[in-house]
């Protein structure tokens, strides 16, 4: 396996957990770009959110994105968001393999309905907007994904296991 193995999908299909776990079935580096802004910026991503907007925080994302993917091979877990600009799946592309973690929306939603710190969930009809994101970037997700993983009815361990079965084979295809 060569270059750095990135993680995608909606808020809430464990990106974070099983991108841990990952990286040390790996022996990786691991980076969550969401955490990595926050580290940065000193602030929550809402916080950010509310002062610069969405655009401000696609911004930052991005620039931490390539920041993370020049460096040390590692396995980067990605915001929700991050493939709506085509030059992040052009970074994503280049250097490394795209797993997306794909959870059914009900699975999503039992996840993410009481969560107060998702700036785009916090409207009057949360549900819908999962629903509308879902539609939206799914194409997106599949279309930039090397392997696609059905995240949640496994553990998050289980899902890392078939992640790092799936690219360490000789017949997953290496981009870039």
């Amino acid at each position: 396996m060569q270059g750095n193995v990135y993680l995608i999908g909606l808020m809430g299909a464990g990106k974070t957990t099983v991108g841990r776990k990952l990286a040390e079935l790996l022996l990786l580096d691991f980076i969550d770009i969401d955490q990595l802004v926050e580290q940065r910026t000193g602030v929550s991503i809402s916080h950010i959110f509310e002062i610069e907007g969405e655009s401000g925080f696609r911004d930052r994302e991005a620039k931490l994105l390539a920041e993370a993917s020049a460096g040390r091979q590692a396995v980067i877990s990605t915001g929700g968001g991050i493939i709506l600009r085509p030059e992040n799946r052009r970074v994503m592309r280049k250097h490394g393999q795209v797993v997306y973690l794909r959870a059914s929306l009900k699975i999503l939603w039992q996840r993410l309905k009481d969560c107060q710190t998702r700036p785009l969930l916090q409207q009057p009809d949360p549900k819908a907007k999962l629903t509308q994101l879902m539609l939206e970037r799914d194409p997106l997700y599949a279309d930039e994904a090397d392997i696609i993983v059905e995240a949640g009815a496994d553990s998050a361990s289980a899902s890392a296991r078939e992640i790092y079965s799936l690219i360490t084979s000789a017949d997953c295809p290496a981009r870039g």
